[in-house]
């Protein structure tokens, strides 16, 4: 009777895989319907059960619309370039391609057990050449490009260099100008980059010495790098960017119009920060000996040209070349040393940082443009070097950053604005675009938006700066020094860089000996020998960053064979974008906006059809893993209270480690349940306090935590054998204590544990593989189970205990088309057709035996209008759910659905047929195994799903509750449009009603309306 769920799943899978029964068609008559996951990098841990949250749902939607006469493009590929696998080479001395390809091989194992309808004849990876030649190709394509902004888009070089060759007028080139015609071809080259959508400059990067390459802003957390914790520091490099600051305005517009979450938007407009105001130069006072006095001058950039008069100091940013033009001989150790400091924080750090306020004083002084006054100039790290001029004026009275400065190094305080709002006035600093300004000669009265307006007229009128369009968004630097990457297409004749011949791509990376940068300090390519271009010019050394490939994989899928271009102009105009996108929303400001930078790029150069690459996005939510964690003594002097409780049995001398469970330190257990981050969050008894830690223990050596459960204890010994370094620790529990593996005392001898719910990660011991889910309850459990947890969009714990009930769900949809089979075979009636394991034959009866011993029953009778009213609104209540993404509420709906079934002992194939589509998208290795049995030789994934009648669920009947004396009896389903009298005659008449009524006349007989009817006796 059983449903054997690794039998059924293991032969669809293969069945799948043989027929390739999800293949996508390019020339489909179909319309077409393109979802997409964010392709995983494969690292050698594998699957845990929180990624798969993302591809359940997207494959759910795929395989409905399948269902609803699309032809579903649903690829899946990997990012397979990347800085772990280089660090596993660096310490073992294996190739990162051989570390990458078992990961895939893992990866592929793990994402076929959970029967994915992927198109894997599209599969990619980005390490592959035959991918990357592409990603070199775009690469060139950005070289030879420039932004042109009178026609507000990317155009060919070759046009900017015909506009130069044309124009009379000179260019600048270093410090002099000259003729187009005039300069070197090295000038040539210089000043092309300073138009090139991916060109070659000094920049200021986040070095990481330890793993030798430049690491990007978000692979950066307090100031150490993501991936190891290394140290990171500020260094000015040569290095390659791409020039994403041209597309600023278009990336930033074209975000209304896509349907994308609002929380994303946001993050991209903020970090895009559009600001609107006015550059303006301060001259610098007294200048330096040898400085030309008249041209050394501060720009800054502001928002607030209206506060101009409010300007007490300037600060500049560390890393700013002024700085070393500008410091007094007085100051130059002082701010040398300060300089230091500061490149080595990185901008996130230096950004996040704002209670911690430091800078140094350059001892000279610039005059303030509109009142003539010398106002000092600071160097301050909160000033970046990147954003704007790498300079701005301190306005401390009216913006907090420069107020913090102001107050910690004594500099004076000028309100210039007065609010409009009396309560304000009060406030040492405010920033209000509602009052008007004072003290402020020239504007002195007018409303802040008059002024503004106003003194930026003033500005240009006397050539101090103009009005202008900033944004905080910075060219993506683009170089890695590192060899696991792409190659970036560029050689150097006589120092200067050229691209490599499209004819010659790819640029394949060579074998080296070594992974480590070199001796001298050079990235990992240099080792390579003989490795030139044409056998006599230099390549390129650094390779590109992760985001490179991943930002443009969607395009590949469309045609993924292709050797002559990244993809077909037929296939592209097919597919055109991604209809629905799937992954987290960690890469908000990372891949999602390279991705739509590169997009627009190549429509620019008109390769494909659309502006961005996908039309709706939907980050999934993270599924978190219940940690546990144990109390470690880390001060031996509070023994003796231990000792005491356990009455001085506790050996004289312990000198190993000590874990003690909560009980014995805590004043209130109930604090523990999911709310533990670290030690402060605990409620000890005062003693405790500062001398206890929590480490985590692998759940695998937990038990006891369930959906009712708030203790949960370790086996001691499971744990002492996973970390063997505490084999001879003291484990101290409130009836005794463990030693060595053994309990000494007189009770159960219950380690307890501290619940935590935080990231599911190797590192703290806390991950659930899908593989143990799928092998102990079943892929189509695991499905339903994630999807079953919560919202998409919201994270959620993982809790395996509470699997069962959608475990017991399957088992029942499984009973619903079969009968327990009693008898001997020709007692079936129209004789059963046996399976042994494959397919089972239908039955002129409708039934039909397995081996198991389970009988397939399903009739051909008329189905009744309450069968027919659970199946359309299960039909109506599933597409809605999948239309809104809401895929939690289906789960639940199929449980409501098949319990009422279940009741109404329905075996009707005009109900069972449906309801196998319906469900096939969340469950689909059942679905189709009660597919095949229902009789079809075909795959379910090519059914039509089943048309929605709004009649058949329309409420014209209610099941109304018959009482005797106030006690519900049974119940009884009548037309709605009868009458109280109608309902009354019709109650009388039933052979129910005159058994409770024992022969005897009803005294009163009370009719509520499609509400209930009491009979009083």
């Amino acid at each position: 009777m059983e449903y054997n769920f690794r039998e059924t799943e293991k032969k669809w899978q293969e069945y799948w895989a043989k027929h390739k029964t999800f293949r996508a068609d390019n020339n489909s008559s179909k319309p077409k319907y393109y979802v997409l996951d964010m392709f995983p990098y494969p690292s050698g841990a594998g699957l845990h059960v929180g990624h798969p949250l993302g591809y359940i749902a997207s494959d759910i939607v795929a395989r409905f619309k399948r269902l609803k006469g699309f032809n579903v493009l649903h690829p899946m590929g990997y990012d397979s370039f990347g800085l772990p696998a280089e660090q596993y080479a660096i310490q073992t001395g294996q190739h990162p391609a051989v570390t990458t390809e078992n990961n895939i091989r893992r990866y592929r194992e793990q994402m076929d057990k959970i029967g994915f309808s992927f198109d894997w004849e599209r599969e990619v990876r980005t390490s592959d050449p035959g991918f990357y030649k592409w990603t070199q190709w775009i690469f060139l394509k950005l070289f030879n490009s420039w932004y042109n902004p009178e026609t507000d888009k990317a155009e060919p070089i070759e046009k900017l260099i015909q506009k130069f060759e044309r124009q009379k007028s000179k260019v600048t080139v270093g410090a002099s100008e000259k003729l187009w015609g005039d300069c070197s071809e090295k000038e040539r080259s210089d000043l092309l980059m300073n138009y090139r959508l991916a060109y070659l400059s000094e920049a200021w990067v986040n070095w990481c010495p330890q793993l030798g390459t430049v690491l990007a802003n978000e692979e950066v957390k307090d100031g150490v790098s993501e991936r190891g914790g290394y140290p990171v520091e500020r260094k000015l490099m040569p290095q390659w960017s791409l020039r994403i600051t041209a597309y600023a305005e278009r990336l930033l517009n074209d975000l209304d119009t896509i349907d994308w979450s609002e929380a994303i938007k946001e993050q991209q407009r903020n970090w895009i920060g559009k600001s609107e105001g006015s550059s303006l130069r301060f001259q610098i006072a007294d200048p330096p000996a040898g400085q030309a006095g008249s041209k050394l001058q501060i720009e800054v950039f502001t928002t607030r040209p209206d506060t101009v008069y409010g300007v007490t100091f300037l600060t500049l940013a560390p890393e700013n070349e002024l700085v070393q033009q500008i410091t007094t001989a007085e100051q130059k150790q002082k701010v040398e040393t300060y300089v230091n400091y500061a490149k080595n924080r990185s901008e996130r750090e230096r950004q996040a940082d704002v209670k911690k306020v430091t800078g140094e004083f350059t001892g000279a002084y610039a005059i303030h443009p509109f009142t003539s006054a010398k106002v000092p100039i600071w160097i301050g790290d909160y000033v970046l070097a990147g954003y704007g001029t790498g300079a701005v004026m301190g306005v401390p009275a009216h913006d907090s950053r420069d107020f913090a400065f102001a107050k910690e190094f004594g500099l004076e305080i000028k309100k210039v604005i007065a609010p409009n709002d009396k309560a304000l006035e009060k406030e040492e600093c405010f920033d209000t675009y509602d009052g008007y300004a004072v003290n402020s000669e020239l504007i002195n009265g007018l409303q802040v938006k008059d002024a503004i307006k106003k003194i930026i007229g003033e500005i240009e009128k006397r050539g101090l700066g103009k009005g202008k369009v900033q944004y905080r968004l910075r060219d993506a630097i683009f170089g890695r020094q590192r060899y696991w990457g792409e190659p970036i297409p560029i050689y150097y004749e006589n120092g200067i860089p050229k691209p490599v011949d499209e004819k010659d791509l790819p640029v394949v990376l060579p074998e080296i000996d070594k992974y480590l940068p070199t001796e001298t300090g050079e990235p990992p390519l240099a080792r390579a020998k003989d490795w030139k271009y044409k056998g006599k010019y230099e390549y390129e050394k650094t390779t590109m960053p992760g985001w490179a490939g991943s930002s443009w994989y969607y395009l590949r899928y469309m045609d993924p064979k292709n050797e002559k271009e990244f993809a077909s102009r037929d296939a592209i105009n097919y597919w055109q974008n991604v209809d629905l996108y799937i992954g987290g929303a960690e890469h908000a400001t990372g891949h999602l906006l390279y991705v739509r930078f590169w997009t627009k790029f190549l429509r620019d150069l008109n390769y494909i059809p659309v502006d961005e690459p996908a039309k709706k996005l939907i980050n999934q939510g993270m599924i978190q893993g219940v940690s546990e964690r144990i109390l470690m003594v880390t001060d031996k002097s509070i023994v003796e209270h231990f000792r005491e409780h356990f009455q001085n049995q506790l050996p004289k001398q312990i000198d190993s480690t000590i874990f003690v469970t909560p009980e014995l330190v805590n004043r209130s257990y109930n604090i523990f349940v999911g709310q533990i981050r670290t030690v402060d969050d605990i409620d000890f008894d005062d003693r405790f306090k500062g001398k206890l830690t929590l480490i985590n223990v692998d759940i695998n050596v937990t038990s006891g935590r369930g959906s009712d459960a708030d203790w949960v204890s370790i086996d001691v010994a499971k744990f002492i054998k996973s970390r063997p370094e505490f084999s001879e620790a003291f484990f101290l529990c409130r009836d005794g204590y463990w030693h060595a593996g053994k309990f000494y005392g007189n009770g159960e001898g219950k380690f307890i544990t501290i619940p935590a719910v935080e990231k599911m990660s190797k590192s703290k011991f806390n991950v659930v593989t899908p593989d143990d889910i799928c092998d102990q309850y079943g892929t189509d459990c695991l499905r339903l189970y994630e999807m079953f947890l919560g919202p998409l969009e919201q994270s959620k714990p993982w809790n395996t205990n509470g699997i069962s009930g959608v475990s017991n769900f399957i088992r029942k949809l499984w009973r619903l088309y079969h009968s327990p089979f009693e008898g001997p075979k020709d007692s079936l009636g129209g004789g059963p057709s046996r399976s042994d394991g494959g397919d089972v034959s239908p039955l002129e009866g409708g039934m039909s035996r397995s081996d198991k011993g389970d009988v397939f029953n399903v009739s051909d009778a008329a189905p009744s209008k309450q069968e027919l009213k659970v199946l359309h609104k299960t039909i109506k209540k599933v597409q809605d759910d999948i239309d809104r993404f809401s895929f939690n509420t289906s789960v639940s709906n199929f449980m409501i659905c098949v319990n009422e079934l279940t009741e109404l002992k329905c075996n009707k194939r005009a109900i069972l047929e449906p309801l196998a589509i319906v469900i096939s998208p969340y469950a689909p290795h059942i679905a189709e195994e009660l597919w095949s049995r229902l009789g079809h030789k075909e795959s379910i994934t090519f059914a039509q799903w089943p048309e929605y009648k709004a009649e058949y669920t329309v409420e014209n009947s209610f099941n109304y509750p018959v009482s005797f004396n106030g006690k519900t009896r049974f119940f009884t389903e009548l037309d709605l449009a009868l009458s109280k009298e109608q309902v009354e005659k019709e109650v009388l008449a039933l052979e129910q009603t005159q058994k409770y009524l024992e022969g005897k006349a009803p005294k009163k007989i009370i009719v509520v309306h499609n509400k209930i009817v009491n009979i009083v006796v």
